[in-house]
């Protein structure tokens, strides 16, 4: 089925918007795509008359199971341009997203599994999000918000999560990126903060942030 790339880019925000709240609301999705209602009544009439979701009046909307196989298959394509704009052209992890929002609508099945073969198949993108392989499968890694790590406990960052220009700028600047070795030291009831250790350096950063910024344990800390 062809698809426009401003359906492809409802399919995938629906999907993004579902995995956290179930059926999705046309102001939600309105918000998510900084659009009018109407319009995002339009797109989802079009959507549904595609058999690409399923719409329940005064309730909300999902995608369908061809729905879903499609939007994955965007974010497949996404996030392995990621990969290879990270890992082979060597852009900076702030900077891929951006680029593959263009490249991602390049819908040509045999150069993506081209890519995923010359990429050696990975299982995460730069950002530390699972990439769906060819039969649609996403494998999910197990993980925890860094706000919710208990205190003087070694972890890894693997996930972040709202991947906006201004939040991994951030990161940057703290040095914190996938791999990085952090652990709570503090939380300060005042403001939720917490400080952190990164690597040998201790940092104060804000609960926003760390809500932001997923963890999974070291082994030797796994019970």
């Amino acid at each position: 089925m062809k698809l426009t790339q401003s359906e492809e880019n409802y399919l995938k925000t629906i999907f993004h918007l579902q995995a956290e709240k179930g059926t999705v609301s046309t102001n939600k999705l309105a918000g998510a795509m900084q659009a009018k209602p109407a319009s995002v009544t339009d797109m989802t009439k079009k959507l549904n008359a595609k058999k690409l979701l399923h719409y329940k009046p005064y309730y909300g909307f999902y995608l369908s199971a061809e729905g879903r196989k499609a939007a994955l298959n965007i974010i497949r394509r996404h996030r392995l341009w990621e990969a290879f704009l990270a890992d082979k052209l060597k852009f900076k992890w702030n900077e891929v997203h951006t680029i593959a929002e263009e490249l991602e609508h390049v819908s040509s099945k045999k150069l993506i599994d081209k890519l995923d073969e010359y990429l050696g198949f990975p299982q995460f993108d730069p950002h530390g999000d699972p990439i769906p392989n060819n039969r649609g499968q996403i494998k999910q890694n197990h993980k925890i918000a860094l706000s919710q790590l208990p205190v003087n406990v070694a972890a890894s960052v693997c996930q972040v999560n709202h991947q906006s220009a201004g939040l991994l700028d951030l990161l940057k600047h703290k040095k914190i990126v996938l791999g990085t070795k952090v652990m709570v030291k503090r939380q300060f009831a005042f403001d939720h903060s917490l400080e952190i250790k990164v690597n040998r350096t201790l940092l104060t950063i804000s609960s926003q942030l760390a809500q932001n910024i997923f963890v999974t344990y070291e082994l030797q800390n796994k019970h």
